[in-house]
């Protein structure tokens, strides 16, 4: 049978993802996987009680009367108030089945959507952790995490002995790799190296610190963890990888997350999700070791003061020591899982695009926020900002001057000010406030100064454009001004 010049072009591309498939299916042990399930679920559990202890519910989506849409979801809208507080009870819930493993795929599945419902909402409770979660939640539906340590495994008998593809770990270690990495580009620009900051206004905040408050305020502070900040994210995951430098590289990674933690309160759950879930780095049997090893020493304990009868038979630690990742690779491929490689090949190409987008627009990505969401810039700006509109109707002359508070919450305001989106959207909330009373032709101009990096404030959009008469897309503004 003659082959075909088409399939002869693509055998050596199907040859290496048949090769990627066998070694992403070798079988390891599912301690660590049914570690990070616990820890994704007992976080995520805290993260919906934070809500409710805080008072965000209202404050975020009750009391509001309008809300910062994102682009093509503003048909996204909050329940009552009775709706938004059993929603996030119902994601509680949720998030204890996860932890415990009963019915886990339901579980998270339906925490995903109820997750992704909150995050599209209102864009100014963007948090990069939170993106972080919707993105694991989605590859947690397809991941059999429950395979140890769950109520499913336990109802399905598989008791402690279960095991796991590794291509599981690999996507868990990948979405963890990409934060990092991505984190620590965008801390390659001249204010972060160069002049440290926004670092140096930051820890010049902290100067009441007892004992260290002073040295905070030394200026070579700020450079040393501005550049030690940048390293640690760029290289972290690499350390983590290794087997030689693993056991070193975590608690760096524990003591910097709980640095930043302290100094940074609005950094919210993001060191806790990151020291929990970074242990998906270690051997894939890390846990069942852990334990076996407290099972031995309680047994010796036993035995030397009498209380166990006989020592654990040979045989039977052999077998707890056994390497859970020496499996043998089936040879052949089934095409599901061929297209399973290739949905990951095309989901982290467009992890590495989304990112890096913002070259895609003119100017400072961190004075334009074009391109700024889902790019894990974490804490790199300090941006100040004021917003007041200026309304006018061109049919009798009038002139109004509107100030946003009287529109958005104090949250919402603050926000606002700095993000030319948000802007864009209320002055189409003031304009059809105003047509809705009978000004057909109203125009909306926005006076916003912004201050970046402690400089002085310029402004931010053109006095001179009708924002009312301006559409949100996804193309570049050319009215926001340049950063100068």
């Amino acid at each position: 049978m003659s082959v075909s010049p088409l399939t002869r072009a693509f055998a050596p591309v199907l040859a290496r993802v048949d090769s990627l498939c066998i070694a992403a299916g070798r079988r390891v042990d599912a301690s660590s996987a049914a570690v990070f399930r616990i820890a994704f679920g007992v976080l995520a559990f805290v993260a919906v009680c934070r809500f409710f202890l805080n008072g965000w519910i209202n404050e975020l989506y009750v009391y509001p009367t309008f809300h910062m849409q994102y682009l093509w979801f503003d048909w996204v809208q909050p329940l009552p108030a009775w709706g938004m507080q059993l929603h996030f009870t119902m994601l509680g819930v949720l998030a204890i089945g996860i932890t415990v493993g009963i019915f886990y795929r339901w579980c998270v599945a339906l925490f995903c959507i109820g997750f992704l419902y909150i995050e599209l909402l209102d864009a100014i409770t963007y948090l990069n952790h939170y993106y972080w979660l919707s993105l694991t939640c989605v590859f947690m539906v397809f991941l059999p995490l429950n395979r140890k340590w769950s109520v499913d495994a336990w109802r399905n008998g598989n008791g402690t002995a279960a095991d796991i593809p590794v291509g599981v770990l690999w996507c868990l270690r990948a979405l963890l790799v990409t934060v990092y990495v991505f984190g620590g580009i965008a801390k390659l620009n001249p204010d972060w190296l160069f002049n440290a900051m926004p670092m140096v206004i930051w820890l010049n905040q902290h100067g009441d610190y007892p004992v260290i408050g002073a040295l905070l305020q030394q200026t070579w502070v700020a450079y040393v963890m501005s550049w030690s900040g940048a390293a640690f994210d760029l290289t972290i995951m690499l350390w983590m990888s290794l087997d030689k430098t693993r056991r070193f590289a975590y608690p760096i990674l524990v003591a910097f997350h709980l640095i930043t933690w302290q100094l940074f309160p609005a950094l919210g759950m993001f060191p806790w999700l990151m020291i929990a879930c970074t242990t998906i780095f270690f051997k894939p049997d890390w846990p069942a070791r852990g334990l076996r090893a407290i099972a031995r020493g309680t047994t010796v304990i036993r035995q030397r003061v009498g209380t166990e009868p006989s020592a654990v038979p040979a045989t039977q630690l052999r077998n707890l020591s056994a390497d859970p990742d020496k499996t043998a690779a089936h040879p052949s491929v089934a095409t599901w899982q061929r297209l399973a490689i290739i949905a990951m090949a095309a989901f982290a190409v467009l992890q590495v695009l989304v990112p890096l987008r913002h070259w895609l627009y003119p100017g400072n990505v961190r004075w334009t926020e074009e391109g700024y969401r889902y790019s894990w810039r974490m804490m790199l700006s300090e941006k100040v900002g004021y917003v007041s509109f200026r309304v006018v109707d061109p049919l009798s002359g009038a002139t109004w001057t509107v100030r946003p508070d009287a529109y958005l919450s104090p949250l919402q305001v603050e926000r606002t000010a700095i993000d030319p989106d948000m802007i864009l959207q209320t002055a189409h909330i003031i304009a059809a406030d105003f047509r809705s009373r009978g000004y057909t032709a109203i125009e909306v101009r926005a006076d916003a100064f912004v201050a970046l990096n402690g400089r002085p404030h310029r402004r931010l959009i053109d006095p001179e454009t009708d924002l009312a008469a301006e559409s949100r897309t996804v193309w570049a503004k050319d009215w926001v001004l340049p950063d100068r």
